[in-house]
């Protein structure tokens, strides 16, 4: 038996999307459109309305219901991960190194075989970061670059994308200080897309796509400076 074609939207030339609410569902759930390109234009105009790109060859955008966010002033820490921060063994710094963050989290891991990261999606961030609405946190072990953590920001809104560890913790450390930054600046939505293990492990949590929706509408309204 022969599968129906996909009745998902193409994008043109033409700087919009379609409302995040038409997403498919079933096997492609939350697929908005494929196509269009990773200009700074559109890709900050899909952030503001809830979409983001997941794939190359084609590009394709995606709005899942429900969506994955951290509460900024309800994240959970473990208490060997305390112990850690305690002991403050990582030198963390900020928009220090961010394309090689990219890079490096381009590259396979223990349970990332397959990456989404392509030099596609480095070169388009990267230009992201130059025009100020992304940024990366940094985690130095004796001068190596030993884990990190980037992600998009408009106003309030700050969208973490992928992160990576070459030593245990790392990452989580990495992760920990971009939260907790993020909260002390005052910053309303922090949206981590889909649940892995490692997120969850620090609380984050399912929304309604709707409630995203009308929380992201006020987070990219707010005044915020990273």
């Amino acid at each position: 038996m022969s599968r129906e074609p996909l009745k998902v939207h193409l994008l043109t030339r033409e700087l919009r999307f379609p409302d995040p609410r038409s997403a498919l569902c079933g096997e492609y759930a939350g697929l908005v459109a494929l196509g269009g390109d990773l200009t700074v234009e559109r890709l900050l105009l899909a952030y503001r309305e809830g979409i983001f790109p997941w794939s190359v060859d084609p590009i394709t955008w995606w709005s899942p219901d429900p969506r994955a966010i951290f509460e900024l002033e309800g994240v959970r820490i473990s208490r060997s991960l305390a112990k850690l921060l305690k002991k403050q063994p990582f030198q963390l710094t900020q928009d220090r190194a961010f394309e090689e963050v990219m890079r490096q989290c381009a590259k396979p891991g223990i349970g990332r075989e397959e990456t989404w990261v392509t030099p596609e999606f480095i070169r388009a961030y990267a230009r992201l970061h130059k025009a100020g609405h992304a940024h990366s946190v940094e985690c130095w072990l004796d001068g190596a670059l030993v884990g990190g953590v980037y992600g998009v920001q408009i106003g309030g809104f700050f969208a973490g994308e992928s992160m990576f560890h070459r030593v245990d913790n790392a990452s989580k450390v990495a992760l920990h200080h971009l939260l907790e930054h993020l909260r002390i600046q005052g910053f309303k939505l922090f949206d981590t897309q889909v649940i892995n293990p490692a997120t969850a492990k620090l609380g984050a949590i399912n929304i309604p796509r709707e409630n995203y929706l009308a929380r992201l509408r006020e987070a990219v309204a707010s005044p915020c400076s990273f």
